[in-house]
């Protein structure tokens, strides 16, 4: 009887541990999302597409660009900042139908990402619940279609794998993504987000990614003040001119410079990228000894360390706009460019500087520089160029807008390190942050 009781004992025992381990494997290998619970026996997409908008954005009555937008808070919407440029209003339609919303407000954006948060008081959707786990691999995604006939198409896929992207980690799907859907959210089956999908050309193909629930959870922790479109990218002229000093916090130690005025646009655009924290947590990417340090390059914000990086900027240029009287002496603050092969309009890049450090020169290097590039140093240039120091190979053909006031030692001393083949320092050093002080 007492063998009899024991077996009894533990067969319940095993059956206890089995259903326990069905469940839990049940949790595991299905989609689950922060406070997820599990699986959602049945998900009605029809519900979850009200949640789910065609945005169009406006300059005035002209139309700008077409994509897709969602819901991840009350009255709040994620949406491609690619969108917004030169945006003042925006037009939300469900894709499921109903009726049109416009808005001109939104809330924060990260350039980098290209995530922009807008606010559209009016709507009454849902919110949408996002996948925040750690496990992306091998999941089924589901892409929601525009309504037509009374019927909503599903396109299924899945996820293949988290990749680093331009310095961004992404999810790669295997779902196609047009250009008007850019935006629209990637579903998992259980109806929950993996993120907002998007299209980047790759080695000249076209691949489809998530940008991750976390990425769009960050934005969203910022709780921001809603703010008018017209704002993005529309420079306060007048109160930039009045900077008293920007600091660059790296990891070695603050960098204090100032923005010359002669060249209003690039003072304008740093001012803007800074206050969106576009330079935050970026590397100094790029370190070449007698010459200075580099970085600005939206690449490096997430960069393994064999990663080829400084290739990414804000997504734009800048005219090149040299000041005679701003050369390349020790602490000045210029933009690097693409080459003139590639740059006939020797054009800057959106968002990379570099700050000299130099050497100094001798009068006959000078005479061999101004023969070789066509150029005529001014005595005031070569006694600095030969007292002081700097870079005077490259006068005439970069754009200098800037100095730095204090803190060069520090730049000296990076360029000291140990670097790669491509000048990448061994040791990741990063600009921490950009403070204004007016």
């Amino acid at each position: 009887m007492r063998n009899i009781l024991i077996v009894f004992m533990l067969t319940l025992f095993l059956v206890a541990c089995s259903s326990q381990s069905a469940k839990k494997n049940a949790g595991e290998t299905s989609a689950s999302g922060g406070q997820n619970k599990g699986v959602a026996e049945q998900v009605n997409f029809t519900d979850l597409s009200n949640s789910v908008f065609k945005i169009q954005t406006y300059n005035g009555t002209r139309l700008l660009e077409t994509g897709q937008c969602f819901v991840v808070k009350k009255g709040v919407l994620v949406a491609p900042f690619s969108l917004f440029e030169q945006a003042d209003k925006a037009v939300l339609t469900p894709i499921g139908g109903g009726k049109s919303f416009e808005t001109d407000k939104f809330l924060c954006y990260d350039r980098i990402s290209n995530l922009i948060l807008i606010q559209c008081d009016t709507l009454s959707a849902k919110p949408l619940n996002l996948y925040f786990n750690s496990n992306v691999n091998g999941l089924k995604t589901i892409l929601i279609g525009e309504k037509q006939n009374n019927t909503l198409p599903l396109f299924s896929g899945a996820s293949l794998q988290e990749k680093i992207v331009f310095g961004e980690k992404l999810v790669s799907i295997s779902n196609s993504i047009l250009t008007v859907n850019i935006g629209t959210p990637v579903f998992l089956s259980n109806g929950y987000v993996l993120g907002l999908g998007t299209a980047i050309d790759l080695n000249y193909e076209r691949a489809f990614f998530a940008i991750p629930a976390q990425t769009i959870n960050a934005l969203l922790s910022k709780n921001e003040q809603p703010k008018p479109f017209s704002t993005i990218g529309n420079p306060n002229a007048q109160r930039n001119s009045a900077i008293k000093k920007i600091i660059l916090e790296t990891d070695y130690g603050n960098i204090t410079i100032r923005l010359f005025n002669e060249t209003p646009a690039y003072r304008d655009n740093f001012v803007k990228l800074a206050e969106e924290g576009y330079f935050d947590s970026l590397l100094i990417h790029r370190v070449i000894r007698d010459f200075g340090i580099q970085t600005g390059a939206a690449d490096t914000r997430n960069a393994k360390s064999d990663d080829v990086v400084g290739w990414k900027g804000p997504g734009y240029t800048i005219p090149a706009h040299v000041v005679p009287g701003l050369y390349h002496k020790r602490g000045a603050i210029g933009s690097p460019r693409k080459p003139d092969s590639a740059n006939k309009e020797k054009r800057s890049d959106g968002s990379q500087f570099y700050i000299v450090t130099g050497r100094k020169y001798l009068d006959d290097e000078l005479n061999e520089i101004e023969n070789e590039n066509k150029i005529k140093f001014t005595p005031e240039q070569r006694q600095v160029y030969k007292t002081v120091g700097g870079s005077p190979h490259i006068d005439g053909s970069y754009t200098v807008f800037g100095e730095v006031i204090s803190g060069l030692e520090i730049a000296d001393r990076i360029t000291l390190l140990p670097i790669q083949n491509d000048f990448r320092p061994v040791q990741d050093i990063r600009l921490k942050q950009v403070k204004i002080v007016y």
